[in-house]
């Protein structure tokens, strides 16, 4: 058992070109210096021009939510991005917050992961998706409608692959026999898939059947302690097994004239971590100069290890 994960949220997005991304590698650099547990990419292929979509909790979106840049919006691949990181840190974890994965061809997409697993040294999580975009899956000739039955399938197809050295797998989708894919990731059983979603029973099978975390979504997000319960009794009646489940949060940002609050916010984090979340995700605010960004990081991690000691979880 281990406390409570601290995460940093990387700014991989940008509302207009930023003119290059050296401030996103001396971010990453400075959170692992700095002791953060993982950092996370976010994940866009293309986009339409219909987003106000994004606040449509009936097509996955979340009510009331703004998609932070417009379609000509720059977004980072985020396991092209995730590999860039690798190769200049040493300990931090690497995730996805989300990756919208039936968007790539599972076989590929078990390839990849497992390089970055094995190239990382076994630090990759991979936190996945539907997505709220129906332009996206339009772009790539796939069925929005489908998007669960298809992000299921990429899931299945994957971890065949990273767990049989001679794999065969058939669904409506694919059939292949006698395949072999090295290397496996480094990690025991493949990569960790982390399913984002509500509280419903096809989020609930999807963690019971791939999953090793949940990334909350919608009215669960913003009220874990009602939502957590009840999202576990579900896993339960799928098969899975809750009591092994990690769970992530945003952390609960607590601002004070304008300034970032890093002892209130960490007192609050303090609090979820008592009802069961293991992982704490947020943009913590930093200054322009790398030295400084290791400081303010180094600073939110003590605070957050002070905060959450004696809180034990099932992170590893």
């Amino acid at each position: 058992m281990a406390g409570p994960h601290l995460t940093l949220a990387l700014p991989t997005f940008s509302a207009d070109d930023p003119g290059g991304w050296q401030h996103l590698r001396d971010r990453a650099r400075a959170a692992d210096e700095a002791g953060f547990d993982r950092v996370v990419c976010s994940d866009h292929v293309v986009f339409g021009e219909n987003l106000d979509a994004y606040g449509n909790p009936k097509i996955g979106g979340s009510a009331g939510g703004r998609q932070p840049t417009g379609p000509d919006g720059h977004w980072l691949d985020p396991l092209t991005t995730l590999t860039w990181i690798a190769g200049f840190t040493e300990r931090v974890r690497l995730g996805t917050n989300i990756l919208l994965a039936a968007l790539r061809r599972p076989v590929v997409l078990a390839k990849t992961l497992a390089t970055l697993d094995v190239l990382s040294g076994g630090r990759v999580d991979v936190g996945v998706g539907v997505g709220w975009q129906r332009e996206e899956y339009e772009a790539a000739g796939l069925s929005f409608e489908g998007r669960g039955a298809l992000l299921d399938h990429t899931l299945a197809v994957c971890q065949t692959l990273w767990r049989e050295q001679r794999a065969s797998y058939s669904d409506e989708f694919l059939t292949f026999e006698a395949i072999h894919q090295m290397p496996k990731p480094l990690q025991p059983g493949g990569v960790p898939i982390w399913v984002s979603g509500t509280v419903n029973k096809p989020a609930a099978r999807r963690i019971a059947r791939f999953g090793s975390g949940w990334i909350p979504w919608g009215p669960a997000a913003a009220d874990l302690p009602t939502w957590l319960p009840r999202l576990k009794e579900l896993v339960a009646e799928a098969g899975g097994d809750p009591t092994e489940l990690q769970v992530a949060a945003q952390l609960p940002m607590v601002r004070e004239n304008g300034r970032f609050n890093v002892a209130a916010t960490m007192e609050r984090a303090a609090e979820l971590a008592a009802v069961g979340v293991t992982d704490f995700r947020g943009a913590v605010p930093v200054p322009d100069d790398p030295a400084g960004q290791v400081d303010a990081l180094r600073a939110a991690v003590e605070a957050f290890r002070a905060a959450t000691a004696g809180i034990t979880t099932t992170a590893g």
